[in-house]
């Protein structure tokens, strides 16, 4: 039996475990392959809560927004200080009271410490590496659920490959496009990048170039160039809209078969790139100009800060999923612009890197909650893995410096806010030192699995590979205890 369209479960591209069992052993009398697949295409965007997980933060969010701290911060530095810590483990910087009594940050975080009674802070965050200690293969973890099939000894990966898993955000701008004309899935304003392998994780993958996101490499600091969003001046509306007839006259011409298969339909692209260009709904969206400059000032005029409104701007104008990468190689100069902290540590982040995460991070909070919009937007902030607790020593290979910290996946920390996640909360607790979890451990694939639940969608949904086999979106359970 073939559920239903509107029913929990159905899709090719989309079956939940106990649907694809279902319809593999069902008999489908009389019902064409181009009626499949045209219920399948239907059903796509309607997968609902498997039993048991249809309360706790399902279907709460309607986009969301990460923050990937790509580089690995140091959780010790910035979350999760240890006063009481030896030495060589607490650091230099002080803790500092925050608005919620009892929790504390680093002093480099003094405005988000106002801020952390709206979010959550998930102390417990922990995986062990085998073979993702160094950054490529972590982010494409984090990125897309799984871990990658071949990892070198130094960690990094090959390039990005068309049978990757896809990005989580992919999978959503499938299974949840944007109600209005609309980009589904933004990143910017760099790519995920380690040394030379740039972009690993960060594509749709099996699911073809089609749900890829729409790359804004550009600095939202700087004058930003639209051309791609804008009409050509010798192309009016109507000749747009002449265009777009005749392709929907070709594609109305086309067999069942291959109308049915949407990723193949003509209008499945062109109908969206006109709907786009034509509304100027991206175009304006991208226009930083429109925001009052005070608040421009509050986020801060450098690039996270500007990237962090941009996401708020973007999530406002209807698009599902936008990743902030941190502007920096994830392996680059601590000195200059990275987290990856081996050779400096405290400098950077307290005169660099923290007053961005601070002021970006803290205002797109606030900002958000005024607005009402944090009700109803995920807000994620974090890193591959937080950085050794004992200074100066080796942990991955790497040579460290003795003020610098190396790779830590064991225990670190994320940050997380609104669609019904706890305000002013801690999840999860780390040991004396912050070198390992002392209470509900949570893996990074859970986080993905958390962030699919809170958008409405079962993480356990089958999607299709490239060998058309069968694969779960995450392999992972949702943390039910963050919500409210």
């Amino acid at each position: 039996m073939i559920s239903i369209p509107g029913k929990f479960g159905a899709t090719c591209d989309g079956f939940s475990r106990r649907e694809f069992l279902r319809l593999g052993g069902a008999g489908l009398v009389g019902v064409s392959l181009a009626d499949i697949l045209r219920l399948q295409a239907e059903q796509a965007p309607g997968a609902g809560p498997a039993a048991g997980m249809a309360k706790n933060g399902w279907g709460k969010a309607k986009s969301v927004i990460i923050l990937y701290l790509q580089g690995g911060p140091s959780h010790i530095d910035i979350w999760d200080p240890k006063p009481d810590a030896p030495s060589n483990v607490r650091g230099d910087f002080k803790p500092i009271r925050t608005k919620v009594p009892g929790t504390f940050l680093s002093e480099v975080m003094p405005k988000l410490a106002q801020q952390i009674d709206k979010a959550t802070l998930i102390r417990s965050m922990s995986y062990t590496p085998v073979g993702l200690f160094n950054h490529t293969a972590a982010i494409y973890q984090i990125m897309t659920g799984y871990t990658p099939d071949r990892v070198s000894p130094s960690g990094q990966l090959e390039p990005p490959a068309p049978n990757d898993f896809p990005h989580l955000g992919s999978q959503i701008s499938r299974l949840r496009p944007p109600e209005v004309p609309m980009l589904p899935f933004v990143m910017l304003p760099r790519p995920l990048q380690e040394s030379n392998v740039i972009g690993k994780g960060g594509t749709a993958g099996f699911l073809g170039a089609a749900f890829d996101p729409y790359y804004f490499y550009q600095d939202p600091a700087k004058e930003i160039n639209l051309a791609d969003l804008t009409l050509r001046k010798e192309v009016s509306k109507e000749r747009l809209g002449r265009r777009e007839t005749l392709l929907k006259t070709v594609n109305d011409a086309m067999p069942d078969m291959e109308k049915a298969v949407g990723k193949y339909a003509l209008d499945s692209y062109y109908h969206k790139a006109f709907d786009l260009v034509s509304s100027g709904r991206a175009r304006d969206a991208f226009d930083l100009g429109k925001e009052p400059d005070k608040l421009r000032d509050t986020y801060g005029r450098h690039t996270f800060g500007q990237g962090c409104l941009l996401a708020r701007r973007l999530i406002e104008a209807g698009t599902r999923v936008v990743q902030m990468n941190w502007p920096a190689v994830a392996n680059g100069d601590p000195t200059v612009d990275a987290w990856d902290t081996h050779a400096a540590n405290f400098g950077p982040l307290r005169n660099l890197h923290c007053p961005k995460l601070d002021s970006g991070l803290s205002a797109l909070i606030e900002d958000m909650d005024q607005r009402g919009l944090l009700k109803e937007t995920l807000v994620v902030a974090l890193g591959e893995f937080g950085r050794s607790p004992r200074l100066g020593v080796s942990t991955s290979g790497n040579t460290n410096s003795p003020d610098g910290r190396d790779h830590w996946p064991y225990c670190y920390t994320a940050f997380i806010a609104g669609a019904g996640v706890g305000r002013g909360a801690l999840y999860g607790k780390s040991d004396a030192t912050g070198s390992s979890p002392a209470e509900n451990a949570v893996h990074p694939t859970q986080i993905v699995a958390t962030i699919y639940h809170a958008l409405g969608i079962d993480p356990h949904t089958m999607v299709m590979n490239h060998l058309n086999q069968p694969r779960e979106l995450v392999q992972a359970e949702p943390v039910l205890g963050l919500f409210s």
